[in-house]
């Protein structure tokens, strides 16, 4: 039996299986799960026997009902027993995916003395002498806290702050493998923008940054900007501003492929939440002049009557030949479609009716404004947040780097500067001769975007500085 969903590593399964050692049992294994859908990625012999084989089967499926009747058709099979059926992803997870390490050995009495008490005394003393020197000498220096209330995880939604933590783990993951950076889940059990912030205030000294993560919006404006003209180290809400950087790298290179520029180039912009907002800012701080931004509302402008203070500074900065009414109704001519919305808001009908040479972002997951195979039917260029397509809009391109960047600047905030710094970082990393439609935006394994970035992000925060600049005073810190 087929599956409508394609199969993914997300969903994979280990069987481990005893067959008879002789005939077609081993080939049939295989069959049977690609009738039914799945994807074999290993089949290894475990042991081997006069009269029998243990077989461990690897494959993907599309998702937990999938493994289920995967498992149901090997059952099937005369002479296969299933002995036992591991989530190869939950297996991962178990005990959690990161762990504390020392730098120094406990080899003996001296080392505990340096390590611990009494020698540490001198070390508090030092800092007690002068604060900045815990960037120096504590795991301050190189640490990041991953801030979530669980309020707005990945595509789940509010599922709460213990269902929150695997995805902050996850992240300290990617913060420690692509930037060296020691990064803290930390999770709260509330969602009062009051605590959020008094809590995130109160363990700031252990940190030289601090990551929120999946709050929702209207609140994680006003927790983050709180945060920023409180705290003396940068806050970065990764939902907003790393989602930002990588659309605009690769927007950058989408309009160098179709010969357009974006000061000229019209653009929808589909979201006003998080994500939306911070696209928008950054896209203008580049020097997007011609862009629209729809609702669910239709088109947001200043005539209308529902606007909040975010809407309303979006209609006054917005919109400059006054468009009202729908998403159809504002999309034809258009050079530029950028969803971070809800799925299925286009056809591809709307498309074809955009301008030549059109760009398509369609960035919802993990289903997209427009399936993208329909989409690349009529548009010259299209991205997706998904990992099956070319031109995946990957954040994990932008924060690991960024964070690089600020934590070796020993900087005390994050400004646009910084931001668009790695939005060209990252669009940098792709070099004229790669350059095409479906390579705008390099592979978050590319072996060089995170230290281009890390790079780029230190040298202007280091000019911010050094140019008296208020680095708390970031592109929405007072808008919202």
């Amino acid at each position: 039996m087929k599956t409508s969903s394609a199969p993914s590593i997300s969903y994979s399964i280990t069987i481990r299986l005893e067959v008879p050692s002789g005939g077609s049992a081993v080939s049939g294994l295989t069959n049977t799960v690609e009738h039914a859908g799945g994807l074999v990625t290993a089949l290894d012999v475990a042991a081997s026997g006069a009269d029998a084989l243990r077989i461990d089967l690897t494959c993907a499926a599309s998702d937990t009902a999938h493994s289920a009747r995967i498992v149901e058709s090997l059952r099937a099979l005369d002479d296969v027993e299933v002995l036992k059926v591991s989530d190869r992803t939950f297996l991962m997870h178990l005990g959690g995916v990161i762990e504390t390490a020392t730098k120094h050995p406990l080899r003996n009495r001296d080392d505990l003395s340096m390590i611990y008490t009494p020698g540490v005394a001198r070390i508090c003393q030092a800092i007690v002498a002068d604060k900045e020197d815990a960037r120096r000498l504590t795991v301050k220096r190189n640490s990041v806290a991953v801030v979530s209330d669980g309020s707005a995880v990945l595509g789940l939604g509010n599922i709460g702050p213990h269902a929150a933590l695997p995805v902050m783990e996850g992240k300290a993951a990617l913060f420690k493998s692509f930037a060296d950076i020691d990064a803290w889940p930390i999770v709260l059990d509330t969602q009062d923008v009051d605590q959020i912030v008094e809590t995130v205030a109160a363990i700031s000294p252990g940190f030289a940054g601090i990551n929120l993560e999946d709050i929702s919006a209207p609140r994680c404006f006003e927790v983050e900007a709180r945060l920023r003209e409180r705290l003396d180290i940068p806050v970065f809400h990764d939902d907003q501003h790393g989602t930002a950087v990588v659309v605009l790298a690769a927007l950058r290179n989408a309009l160098t492929v179709v010969g357009k520029d974006l000061s000229a180039a019209r653009i929808v912009l589909v979201g006003a939440g998080a994500a939306g907002s911070a696209v928008l800012r950054i896209m203008l701080h580049a020097g997007a002049q011609h862009v629209v931004v729809c609702d669910v509302e239709g088109v947001v402008h200043t005539g209308r009557k529902d606007l909040d203070p975010s809407l309303t500074w979006i209609a006054e900065h917005t919109n400059v030949d006054g468009h009202t009414g729908t998403l159809q109704e504002v999309l034809p001519g258009a050079d530029v479609f950028i969803g971070v919305s809800a799925p299925n808001l286009l056809t591809g009908e709307d498309v074809e009716a955009m301008a030549d040479d059109a760009v398509v972002f369609a960035l919802a997951n993990p289903d997209p404004e427009i399936d993208p195979a329909i989409a690349r039917q009529h548009a010259a260029v299209v991205a997706t947040g998904r990992s099956d397509y070319p031109n995946q809009i990957n954040n994990v391109l932008a924060f690991p780097g960024i964070f690089r960047g600020l934590l070796d600047a020993q900087s005390h905030g994050i400004g646009m500067e910084v931001l668009l710094a790695a939005a060209d970082a990252v669009a940098g990393s792709v070099a004229p001769e790669e350059l095409n439609a479906n390579y705008i935006i390099p592979s978050v394994f590319h072996h060089e975007v995170h230290q281009r970035v890390a790079a780029a992000v230190k040298a202007a925060a280091q000019r911010a500085d050094s140019a008296s600049q208020d680095p708390q005073d970031a592109d929405q810190g007072g808008d919202h």
